[in-house]
């Protein structure tokens, strides 16, 4: 009778498992020195008419603004996390969970004068996890329209960044690697 360890297969079996929850790419669990890879969010803007280069800014200042998640366009055939479409409403966003639903960039809110950049990444904010935090500064992403039409900042606050980190941040967590011993009788 002998015994070897071995890190057991559920090291891979955790991995591939990681790979496929929610449909969504991440890190490996193979080495605690390598960092993790951003959860990845797709987002189809292909409906959203005029606003198609405001809502790729949206995106492009969120994967400047925070590590944990990374939003990129949905590549053709692929199935987008976030739909992205134009309406004459107001602007808004249908979360059916973390990082993924329907944003609606209402001509509304644009005909008011709303910045379409800022509505932008506020409606993905809240695809991200965020609420609206209303009233509020301009400072604040989160504000929206209460922060007035002059208001054209689209760049989240550090809490703002600093609560995505903390919603993705957690589907990033290295779990650690599961050693066990085996006794194998001949």
């Amino acid at each position: 009778m002998y015994s070897r360890t071995l890190v057991h297969g559920f090291t891979a079996a955790l991995t591939t498992a990681l790979a496929l929850v929610g449909g969504q790419a991440y890190a490996t669990p193979d080495s605690g020195d390598q960092p993790l890879a951003a959860r990845v969010v797709t987002y189809d803007a292909g409906a959203s008419a005029e606003f198609r280069a405001a809502v790729d800014r949206g995106a492009a200042i969120w994967n400047e603004s925070v590590d944990a998640v990374e939003l990129r366009p949905a590549t053709a055939g692929q199935r987008a996390n976030i739909r992205i479409l134009a309406d004459n409403g107001w602007p808004r966003a249908l979360t059916t969970s973390l990082g993924n639903g329907t944003v609606y960039i209402g001509r509304q809110a644009v005909n008011e004068g709303y910045n379409t950049v800022r509505i932008s990444a506020h409606e993905l904010g809240h695809i991200l996890g965020l609420p609206d935090r209303k009233p509020g500064p301009c400072t604040s992403l989160m504000s929206g329209s209460s922060a007035g039409v002059s208001c054209t900042n689209p760049y989240p606050n550090t809490a703002e960044k600093s609560e995505v980190e903390g919603n993705f941040g957690a589907a990033l967590t290295r779990p650690a690697p599961v050693a066990r011993t085996v006794e194998i009788v001949d």
